[in-house]
Formats: C-alpha cells, structure tokens, sequence
C-alpha cells in the first residue's frame, strides 16, 4: 500500500504542478479560499495561510468526492507557535456530518508539535489522539494523508500509518488478513456495535486560527503576538476519489450508488477500494505499532476519566 500510494501521489502531483505554473493556477485548480481571503497568501508555487491578531484564513475543496485519499505537502509555523492551531481535514454537511481532522498544535520555542486525529461520526467526535512527530515539521515539508474506504480511515504521515480507523463489522472477525482481530472477547460480538462513517460526501479543508484557550499546554500558555504573523506553507495539496456530482444533493442516492456499488466509474478505476486497500500490510502494521509505542502521547481510548466505559470501537485494545 505505501508504494502503491506513494506513486498515485506523485502523479496526481504532476498532473496538478505540471508545467511549472504558479500556485495560483495549480492550487485553483483543487481549491478555494474559504474564509479571510487576504490571509490566504500565493507566494510563487506555494500558498500560505496567516496568522494575526486580526484573523486566520482557510480553503476548501472546489468539490465534494465520496473515498478515495486527500493529502498535503506542508510546513507548520517555525518558532514560538504557541496557541496556534493548523487544521487539514475532511468534513461532510449537516449535523449529522462526519470529518476526519489532523490538528497541528503549536508549541513554545524548542517543544516538539503535537499531531491530534480525531474522527466524527454522524455528528459525534471525542475520539481525539495525539502524536509528538519524529521530525521537526517547521524545517521541511512533510505529507499528511487521509485514506478512506469502506473498510477503514487511515491517517498517514509521510506515508508511514499513524491511525487506523476499521469498520469492524464491514466482515466477519479474522477473515481478512494478518492484523485482523475478533470484535469481542473470546469471538464473540460487542453488545454496540462500533460505528463507522456512512457513505457521505466529504470536501477538504484547512484553516489556521488562534486557540490559546486549549491548544497548548491545556491553554495555560497563551498566544504571543510579538511572534507574528503566523504562517503554514502548502507546497501541494491532492484529492484522489469518486467525485460528487456538482448538482447533486448530500443525500444523493444514485451518487452514492454510483460512487460505492463499484469498482469502475467515469472517474476510472477506484483504486482506493481495490482489495489491497482494505486493510494495512504487514510492513504497514509494523509501522503503525512503532508510531503508536514511541510516538503516541494520548489516546482516547484508555482515557477512563471522560469515559468509564469504554467506546465500543476501542473493545479488545
């Protein structure tokens, strides 16, 4: 899968960059300023979002597309970013909406960048996680990815899996491959069934924006403003999926028969949902145990505190 992957990338890439057109041109071509347009910066092939005292700035996807992988090539605010969130995610509509967010929470000088997942499910969230990264993420660009399918959400830092999100009751327990595990103990069934994002449309978004009363330290450490503006650098942003109709309505049913009945579709072959994409490979299942033991510094899952039962997706961890 990170071969696989790692060479769709590169050629959505080409076909977004080629020609050496500016990043006007090639961002425009996938998205949109969303909010604060003059904090929405193109700087020859880059586009940056700011940070001050004034606003934050974001984009959007200029479409909606239904699984397949979004990802960017970004560098985070360097310095003092204390009290300052970078988000990348994608998002449905509607209340009861899901959205799968990569949060970059800003540091004081020298203190490593802390990496929140979280996932919503038909409106619910709560299921936050964070990662100290093994590399400075100021310094250079890095890709952080979104993977989506019927079977599983995977967030993916330079391609190496540092979350996995299954749909667990998408097959039967241990059928279908090495990592698989059973749904309950001993075989059996969890009473709740775990949940798992239904079929829904999803843009892609990144925002930029000060959260000094939670993002760093638990809010104890404020945003400095002598240290801006703040700013995040895109050097490429890709969607690869089953694009949604532009007519269309989220609820669609043809769009998402369309987009999830098969494996072939105007777009061309749905490589996301081919059977390698179902599930990690056992180089990737190794990866993601290394992320998780030396990299994993929170876990909503074994957080007792907010919940003294345990989620019904968490059961058997």
């Amino acid at each position: 899968m990170v071969s696989r992957l790692a060479v769709v990338a590169v050629a959505v890439a080409a076909v977004l960059g080629a020609g050496g057109v500016a990043a006007a041109g090639k961002f425009d071509d996938v998205v949109q300023p969303s909010w604060a347009n003059d904090h929405v910066v193109y700087e020859g092939d880059l586009l940056k979002l700011r940070l001050d005292s004034s606003s934050g700035g974001g984009f959007a996807s200029r479409s909606k597309f239904l699984y397949g992988k979004a990802s960017a090539d970004l560098k985070l605010v360097p310095g003092d970013s204390a009290g300052v969130v970078t988000a990348f995610y994608l998002s449905s509509a509607g209340d009861k909406h899901n959205e799968f967010d990569y949060e970059f929470l800003g540091n004081v000088t020298g203190e490593p960048y802390l990496v929140q997942t979280n996932l919503y499910i038909d409106g619910v969230g709560n299921r936050e996680q964070r990662i100290d990264l093994w590399f400075d993420p100021t310094a250079d660009f890095h890709t952080y990815a979104v993977l989506w399918n019927p079977s599983q959400v995977v967030f993916l830092v330079d391609d190496t899996p540092i979350r996995v999100y299954e749909n667990k009751n998408a097959t039967a327990a241990g059928t279908k491959g090495h990592h698989r595990h059973a749904n309950g103990t001993n075989g059996t069934a969890p009473s709740v069934p775990p949940p798992f994002p239904s079929p829904q449309p999803m843009a892609v978004y990144s925002s930029i924006w000060n959260a000094d009363d939670w993002a760093t330290q638990g809010g104890r450490v404020k945003t400095d403003w002598s240290h801006g503006p703040f700013v995040a650098t895109f050097r490429d942003v890709r969607v690869e999926g089953c694009a949604w109709a532009g007519n269309a309505s989220d609820w669609d049913a043809g769009e998402v028969a369309r987009c999830t009945g098969s494996s072939w579709g105007k777009e061309g072959r749905y490589w996301w949902k081919e059977k390698d994409m179902e599930e990690l490979t056992v180089h990737q299942s190794h990866q993601l145990v290394w992320a998780r033991a030396h990299h994993l510094v929170y876990d909503y899952c074994v957080d007792t505190d907010r919940f003294p039962v345990q989620p019904p997706e968490c059961a058997g961890r």
